[in-house]
């Protein structure tokens, strides 16, 4: 049965040898380290950064606040989890004004000395003053910090600022992969009758 899917890139970092500064954030932004209460105030920075973006389209859990918030539990419940590796940033220029969460990431390890990284989001809004980069550097640390030798991430190919960005910190692309734009379930080749993405 044909299906209509979506080209992503499968990418992986060696990080044996890497040493990599705090990253910082512009003015007004701060961090938030992983604690369990914040867990749905990820789910919302999720919903927020990807309903209307392409991995909403992707993957259907990330365009609804009850997706996101599954998606992430079953995130945080893994025993794999890497809190190290999960962050949030949040927006406050002033000290008297209510603080707005903009930016997400999370962590999981896997066999082999592998930080898997989950989920970059940032909300439109908070867009183009490089809070993706700096996510991305803070979870490499966490992973570093918790022993992991490499990263690995997966991005949707038409997705091209951010396939710039993990390009830019040495990531490569080790595989490309189809996921069907129904389910975000990978599709084999041959059952693939539209792809979305370029060659």
């Amino acid at each position: 049965m044909s299906k209509t899917a979506y080209k992503r890139f499968r990418m992986q970092l060696e990080m044996r040898h890497l040493f990599l500064n705090p990253p910082e954030l512009p003015d007004g932004y701060r961090w938030l380290s992983w604690r369990s209460l914040l867990l749905e105030r990820h789910a919302q920075v999720k919903w927020r950064a990807f309903r209307d973006d392409l991995d909403g389209k992707v993957f259907s859990c990330l365009g609804a606040p009850q997706g996101c918030l599954k998606l992430m539990r079953e995130i945080a419940s893994q025993n794999t989890f890497c809190a190290a590796a999960t962050w949030m940033v949040v927006y406050q220029p002033e000290p008297d004004w209510p603080a707005c969460d903009c930016g997400t990431i999370q962590g999981i390890t896997r066999n082999g000395g592998i930080g898997a990284i989950q989920n970059v989001g940032v909300t439109p809004e908070h867009r183009g003053q490089g809070i993706g980069r700096a996510l991305v550097i803070q979870a490499l640390r966490g992973f570093i910090q918790c022993g992991m030798g490499w990263s690995m991430l997966e991005v949707t190919a038409l997705n091209e600022a951010a396939v710039r960005l993990y390009r830019s910190l040495g990531f490569e692309v080790v595989e490309v992969l189809y996921r069907d734009s129904g389910t975000g379930e990978t599709v084999a080749g041959d059952d693939v009758v539209t792809v979305t993405g370029r060659s």
